[in-house]
């Protein structure tokens, strides 16, 4: 399930876990997913909101490929066939989580450019080249240069700055697209632009998984020549970032009314958001409790090849490129904090789902495929949610600080997880990684409770929802409003 990740990678609001999440419409072809016939409820016009969707499609498409081989069952692969420990590899999951830390100083920053894009630009740009120089130890470690111990610290090193670049972009890039996704539409978006990268996965990890497995020089010189070509591809990802329309953060913080609170203290007094945040502070440690060990669980103590394992990780992104589309309708008719609650449940249970699987035909054609169909299908929902709560709770003003803070308590959270995670499963006579799926079973139960407290505009009663899940016709309109 490690395609999902992309989603977070694509839309950084917040920390994702390991194996999490993006119609048959693509917003990138000819035809506009939605009408834009009329004006849209930003200052842009609509050729401009239509340009920059598509573009931003498209964009993560390319991203994905990025994401999926410098990230997720891949990486874990390749650290796996360095013998790295599974402290090492919880490691590797905890340090994009722990990056989110610095969002806050990059949420100043952005909101102190004048340009989204030039700032985005020079922070993702050199976030993506620093993998050219795992390919130069890759190459090293095949001469015999270096020994296995110093290319897991390498990796691990290139995945620290990678990624704490990152997070100085991640509150300004989501403030990008906030600014220029019209409200009504961001479930529907997000779901639409969500399944072309989940396509994209589906197709390319795969065809990677397949080279990396089959390489004749061996599985890590595979993983090099792989990585060439998703470096490449977060390249390209950049460039379309040139066809979405620029969004100066000083003009939108002019056109607000004038205010002498300080950013971290109007957050702080924001008792909804405060609930959302303890709400996710503790969904993110029960959930990387256990999910940054599913692939190693069937890498290392199932000892399936990894060409298996991605293709079970297609079978996610599978899920998740049906049933996305789909969630984002619901969330624009009923809400997102009532599928957050009640897909959480399915969510919930997933881990004490795997105690059962094994190396049996049973488990390899069965059980763990559809283990990572419900995956796919469930966090489908729990992305695509958690994302539209927040741009929906969280106000216009210092809006990247909303989305800073959130990623870095969350990211605290989830980093603290991994790293229980990492010394629990190491635990043989407390059931080891069985023992901790159980655990996480529970704990993920209880992280559901403080979402009750949380406040959605809009959102619907249990009463509301089952009338309106049986209504006949929608009712919602997706259009962009009229002209006045």
């Amino acid at each position: 399930m490690d395609c999902t990740r992309s989603a977070v990678d694509l839309a950084p609001i917040t920390p994702s876990p390991t194996h999490i999440i993006e119609s048959p419409e693509p917003i990138t072809g000819s035809e506009p997913v939605f009408s834009l016939a009329a004006q849209p409820e930003s200052k842009f016009s609509k050729a401009e909101i239509r340009t920059s969707l598509r573009a931003s499609t498209i964009d993560g498409v390319f991203a994905t490929i990025f994401s999926n081989i410098a990230g997720g069952v891949l990486l874990s692969n390749f650290l796996v066939e360095l013998h790295a420990s599974p402290v090492e590899i919880g490691l590797s999951a905890s340090i994009p989580m722990m990056a989110n830390l610095i969002q806050p100083i990059g949420a100043i920053l952005g909101d102190r450019a004048r340009s989204r894009h030039h700032y985005c630009l020079a922070i993702y740009t050199p976030s993506r080249l620093i993998w050219l120089l795992l390919l130069v130890a890759i190459a090293a470690f095949h001469w015999g240069k270096i020994t296995e111990d110093a290319m897991v610290l390498w990796t691990l090193a290139i995945l620290t700055v990678t990624h704490f670049l990152g997070a100085l972009g991640g509150a300004a890039w989501v403030s990008w697209l906030a600014a220029l996704v019209p409200k009504k539409l961001r479930g529907r978006y997000f779901s639409i632009r969500n399944s072309a990268a989940n396509l994209t996965c589906l197709l390319c990890v795969p065809l990677a998984g397949f080279v990396v497995s089959r390489f004749g020089a061996g599985s890590i010189v595979g993983y090099g020549i792989v990585l060439l070509i998703g470096i490449v591809a977060g390249l390209i990802s950049l460039g379309f970032q040139w066809f979405m329309k620029d969004v100066n953060p000083q003009e939108q913080q002019k056109a607000l009314p004038t205010s002498t609170e300080t950013p971290i203290a109007s957050v702080l007094q924001d008792s909804n958001f405060v609930r959302f945040l303890i709400y996710f502070s503790a969904w993110m440690f029960a959930v990387n409790l256990s999910a940054p060990f599913f692939n190693l669980y069937l890498l290392d103590n199932l000892g399936l090849d990894v060409s298996w394992v991605t293709i079970y990780s297609s079978l996610s992104s599978a899920a998740n490129l049906l049933m996305l589309i789909v969630w984002g309708k619901l969330a624009d008719r009923v809400g997102n904090r009532f599928l957050l609650l009640t897909v959480g449940v399915l969510v919930a249970l997933t881990p004490i789902f795997w105690l059962g699987t094994g190396t049996d035909a049973l488990s390899l054609w069965v059980w763990l495929p559809l283990l990572h169909i419900l995956g796919g299908g469930t966090w489908a929902a729990i992305d695509l949610c958690n994302n539209n709560i927040q741009l929906g709770i969280a106000p216009v003003r210092n809006q990247s600080t909303y989305f800073a803070l959130a990623a870095a308590i969350a990211g605290v959270s989830g980093a603290l997880g991994t790293t229980a995670g990492g010394f629990l499963a190491q635990l043989v006579q407390y059931g080891g990684l069985p023992g901790l799926f159980a655990l996480s079973t529970v704990v993920r139960f209880t992280a559901l409770i403080p979402l009750i407290w949380v406040h959605e505009a809009g959102s619907r009663s249990v009463r509301q929802v089952l009338k309106s899940l049986f209504t006949t016709k929608g009712e919602i309109d997706l259009q962009l409003p009229q002209e006045q």
